[in-house]
């Protein structure tokens, strides 16, 4: 290490008190995080590229500094998907500060994994205050039993109105309309469990019949759109 003269001219002042680093709640414990080995929580967040044309969410479970579970969704981009296939390779194994300094190929994915990294070594996980944290493949929860994102794509116009075309309970197939042409409910198919019942060799038709499910009024409706055609 190299020493300016002024430094080496200066005369010793010991160093008295003891500044320890603030301790931060991790998986119900506190703990005074000095490596990052010593950094453990799960927790969920978002980034977006410069552009702003696409959002990434990313959950990370981390275990001792090393990320042993990510979970990569993204939307708004087509690019972005396949950046999140090479990122969900990526990611697992590595210590959070190596995945920090990763390009994770997309901006949105990088933007995610900086925005976690400071909720994670700044103790505001969502395992902050769970003794023991989660178990690795706990992000998969957030899926659901149909193991798709949580996704919600409306359109509107102030001449036309709403279009419900995705909703969490699935794929939005028909709008429920009252006598004033107001939406009171709508129809949807499960893709999840569509594509699990087609798997274990139902006909297509019978099994996007038993998909299908409906919130709301629908059975009062005076009458139904297709909210992509009509």
């Amino acid at each position: 290490m190299i020493y300016s003269t002024e430094v080496q001219h200066m005369c010793p002042v010991a160093k008295g008190a003891c500044h320890e680093p603030a301790p931060i709640p991790e998986e119900g414990k506190w703990v005074r995080a000095k490596e990052i080995g010593d950094i453990s929580g799960l927790t969920h967040g978002v980034g977006w590229c410069a552009p702003q044309q696409g959002a990434c969410k990313l959950t990370l479970n981390v275990k001792n500094g090393i990320i042993e579970e990510a979970l990569v969704e993204t939307l708004g981009c087509s690019g972005m998907t396949h950046s999140a296939a090479m990122s969900s390779e990526i990611l697992p194994g590595k210590t959070i500060l190596e995945a920090l300094n990763t390009d994770l190929v997309c901006d949105a994915i990088n933007v995610a994994m900086r925005e976690l990294f400071l909720q994670i070594v700044y103790g505001r996980s969502q395992t902050a205050f769970s003794e023991g944290g989660l178990p690795i493949g706990a992000s998969l929860e957030d899926l659901g039993k149909g193991m798709r994102s949580q996704v919600g794509t409306m359109f509107g116009t102030k001449e036309k109105g709403a279009r419900y075309l995705e909703l969490t309970e699935g794929y939005v197939n028909r709008i429920a309309l009252d006598e004033n042409n107001e939406i009171i409910g709508y129809e949807f198919i499960s893709l999840g469990k569509m594509m699990d019942s087609v798997k274990k060799g139902d006909d297509a038709n019978a099994a996007l019949e038993k998909a299908k499910g409906t919130y709301g009024r629908f059975g009062e409706a005076a009458r139904y759109i297709d909210p992509r055609k009509e």
